[in-house]
């Protein structure tokens, strides 16, 4: 419970301070139990830790400082494609159902999400969105701090990281710890349940 309330979007990065592989490798393990439509889990990511790689993503990002100051900031990937044949889950899902059950799944999985281009869009983004926001609370639990982005150039990052045609990108979370000579603006009121719910 403490990681969700302690979580905050941090605009400012210590740079002294790494992530080593152990350690992020730690946080996205954790973070990919996050729920998945038919356990599909359409999501890739790419760490950019060099500094030639945050180079060419800076110039992406508006020149946001983020992305040089954290030591990785992750390139959060959805797959529009990620219900078809070539997934593998689908050959474990065969194993644990058999060849029939699954080749019903398939089925559905294909109507629902591949139907138009706006599902597709609609299963990649939604999914890996699931995905992002688990990686950041997983960040906290382990004492790092997070920052997602969005104001970013997603089709030169596309371009820059060759993610192919079916691949989109969803967002950017930089990693890292906080820059203890900053300070955050207290956190802003969130909208409670009796503004958001409206029962039926």
């Amino acid at each position: 419970m403490n990681s969700i309330f302690e979580r905050r979007s941090v605009n400012f990065f210590d740079p002294s301070k790494d992530i080593d592989d152990e350690l992020l490798k730690n946080i996205i393990d954790l973070a990919s139990t996050a729920p998945s439509a038919f356990n599909l889990q359409p999501w890739d990511i790419i760490a950019v830790k060099t500094p030639e790689a945050k180079e060419k993503l800076l110039e992406l990002t508006g020149g946001q400082s983020k992305v040089q100051e954290a030591p990785v900031t992750l390139i959060v990937i959805g797959n529009r494609a990620g219900y078809d044949v070539n997934n593998p889950v689908w050959k474990q899902l065969e194993a644990a159902m058999g060849k029939e059950k699954t080749a019903g799944a398939r089925t559905m999985a294909e109507n629902l999400y591949g139907s138009t281009e706006e599902r597709k869009i609609k299963f990649a983004e939604s999914n890996a969105g699931l995905l992002s926001m688990s990686i950041m609370y997983a960040a906290r639990h382990y004492g790092v701090d997070s920052h997602p982005m969005s104001g970013i150039d997603f089709e030169g990052i596309k371009k820059e990281f060759d993610l192919g045609e079916e691949k989109d990108v969803v967002m950017l979370i930089s990693l890292g710890y906080f820059d203890g000579t900053k300070e955050l603006y207290p956190r802003a009121p969130r909208r409670a349940y009796e503004d958001l719910v409206v029962t039926v």
